[in-house]
């Protein structure tokens, strides 16, 4: 039987943070539930970093280590061991975003080479995740995506793409590590999709290697899974699969609005949870064809996980079967998953506190948007400080 109260668990969520720490994440969640202070906040650290103002050391005592690991790999060592001191494995993220011009591709393919190497060195760290357009210009996913020819120009820098991706998923192979390949905006992921699969198709053939991601806010991903699925099998490949909800809402709403074309969100929230947990149970029901990657904060779909596993006998430990969360958030489920013994993974953002700074600022909007999500956190860091009687 699944325990149904295990995420209320705050001695084991909070196990590694220090009273102070545990005082901080407190006073961040607190900010972030306000929408006025996190505009407020937002203007004022765009500013003060475009000014070049001294205030790098701020950022990075309060919000930038509390949701990032580091400013390099050699700089989150320290908080990889931690989790790994409670069973929970880390995937460096290189959230270093909106570079667009070849010699920065060429250095985030580097940074994903040499964290591959990284991990082969590290069993804390058996995954590696990048961003399609980390590789190559958005506006060409775009274009490919829409059908249109590309100029020789654009073909030759295609090629550099295709380059790129298949250096990281052969290395990958070679040093057995997964790779997460993440879901980006609409009108761009159709020929991200097919270029995952096409690496999928080279080294997926005996475990999965290369995993595509589901943004199951989209009505249509269950269908693009299903079609998939029958593409494996007839090519003879595994498929690996990151299911998420999604990061895009607003912008994919407002540009279908814009465009007079149907939106390819969900209708509701509650469609979009009916479309992440019917996702799944049908990988969980084909675990033989497809390994999964839950990346949620969905407190009511992990245990949805946990059931299906049991119902299947799917033991925690199957590789074809990972739990993943954001590092700084969610800890009542990662760290209580891990004490059962499930395959339990951080995403941790890491790279220089002013490049990363696009990052955290989403981090906080959303946040902000996604009220339950603030105050369930603010009750649990609640609940400790009680429970430790701070």
């Amino acid at each position: 039987m699944i325990n149904r109260t295990l995420f209320e668990n705050t001695e084991t969520a909070f196990r590694l943070k220090s009273d102070s720490e545990l005082e901080r994440a407190y006073f961040l969640f607190k900010m972030i539930s306000s929408q006025p202070l996190v505009r407020i906040g937002t203007a004022a650290t765009n500013f003060a970093l475009k000014a070049n103002l001294p205030v790098e050391g701020l950022i990075r005592s309060t919000v930038f280590d509390h949701f990032c690991g580091g400013v390099n790999e050699d700089d989150c060592l320290s908080v990889i061991d931690d989790l790994y001191t409670q069973g929970v494995c880390s995937v460096l993220d290189y959230s270093v975003e909106g570079k667009a011009i070849e010699n920065q591709f060429d250095n985030a393919l580097e940074k994903i080479l040499k964290i591959i190497n990284f991990c082969d060195e590290k069993e804390a760290m058996p995954i590696v995740v990048f961003k399609p357009s980390g590789f190559g210009r958005f506006y060409l996913f775009q274009k490919k995506s829409e059908g249109k020819i590309f100029t020789e120009d654009e073909q030759a820098e295609w090629d550099r793409i295709v380059n790129r991706f298949d250096k990281v998923c052969k290395l990958a192979q070679e040093k057995d590590v997964e790779v997460l390949i993440d879901g980006e905006e609409s009108w761009m992921q159709d020929a991200a999709d097919d270029l995952v699969e096409e690496m999928m198709f080279r080294y997926n053939k005996k475990v999965p290697v290369v995993y595509n991601t589901l943004q199951l806010y989209r009505w249509d991903r269950l269908d693009y899974l299903k079609a998939l699925h029958k593409r494996a099998i007839a090519n003879g490949f595994k498929i690996g699969m990151k299911i998420v909800r999604g990061a895009y809402m607003e912008k994919e709403r407002e540009r279908a609005l814009e465009k007079g074309y149907a939106s390819p969100i969900c209708k509701s929230k509650k469609e979009t949870d009916d479309n992440f947990n019917n996702a799944l149970n049908y990988i969980i029901q084909n675990l033989n064809d497809i390994s999964v990657f839950i990346g949620t904060h969905n407190e009511l779909s992990c245990y949805l996980a946990m059931e299906l596993m049991e119902t299947h006998q799917i033991s925690k430990k199957d590789n074809n079967v990972w739990f993943g969360q954001l590092y700084g958030m969610s800890d009542h489920i990662s760290f209580n998953l891990a004490a059962e013994g499930y395959n339990v993974a951080k995403y941790m953002p890491f790279g220089p506190v002013k490049d990363v700074m696009p990052y955290l600022i989403r981090r906080a909007e959303e946040n902000t948007s996604v009220a339950g999500q603030t105050s369930r956190e603010l009750s649990l860091l609640k609940s400790e400080k009680k429970r430790r009687n701070l």
